[in-house]
């Protein structure tokens, strides 16, 4: 008998046979949304979170890889390339922004998506890393195989919204981005959230049923 209820998106969804080469991705919010969207962590629907407060726009799709999780293994990563110490995971899966050029109207949604890179940002200490991909079969940014392919202007507005969208004008920066990194070390980085998730609540749990 088929599964008659819905997959919580986090936990039962899967991340993909060919991870990390080839990834699914929850899109939780899109470039259109006035406020941000994100999984309900108990139930797997999505909730509000807060309204956009100031003119910070989600510059792609952005979402998180199912069965993935910010922890002790992510840290260890984060400290390793950025000799920093101290760094926790951020306790959430691990975060995506998937690029494509065609307009996709609405999330709560999967996407099949290519890695091709990513963001080393830490917020308030915690390493809480950005995944850039593009969507599988996109006919223009399908080409880029590695962030080295992505024009600067690009990778810019990727940046600005991260170091910018929790910016208070009256409050110091919390957030920091040590490395922009290519295709290989994104894998390094999701096949450090799987482990976290396994660590954190196995391959078998009652969460994955």
């Amino acid at each position: 008998m088929t599964n008659i209820y819905k997959l919580h998106p986090w936990h039962g969804v899967e991340k993909g046979e060919e991870a990390p080469e080839l990834v699914t991705a929850f899109i939780e919010i899109i470039p259109s949304d006035t406020v941000k969207y994100e999984i309900d962590k108990q139930s797997g629907y999505l909730k509000v979170d807060r309204p956009q407060k100031f003119s910070n726009i989600v510059p792609a799709l952005y979402g998180f890889i199912p069965q993935t999780y910010c922890a002790e293994a992510l840290a260890n990563v984060n400290m390793k390339h950025t000799g920093r110490v101290g760094i926790k995971g951020d306790g959430d899966p691990l975060d995506i922004l998937v690029l494509t050029e065609r307009e996709i109207t609405h999330g709560d949604i999967l996407v099949r998506a290519i890695p091709i890179g990513g963001f080393r940002l830490v917020d308030n200490n915690e390493a809480d890393d950005k995944i850039i991909a593009v969507l599988k079969n996109d006919d223009v940014y399908g080409q880029w195989k590695d962030i080295s392919d992505v024009p600067t202007p690009i990778i810019n507005r990727l940046k600005h919204y991260f170091l910018t969208y929790k910016q208070m004008p009256d409050k110091k920066p919390t957030c920091i981005i040590d490395e922009v990194y290519g295709r290989s070390a994104s894998y390094e980085v999701i096949q450090a959230s799987a482990v976290d998730y396994e660590n954190h609540y196995g391959k078998n749990s009652a969460h994955n049923k």
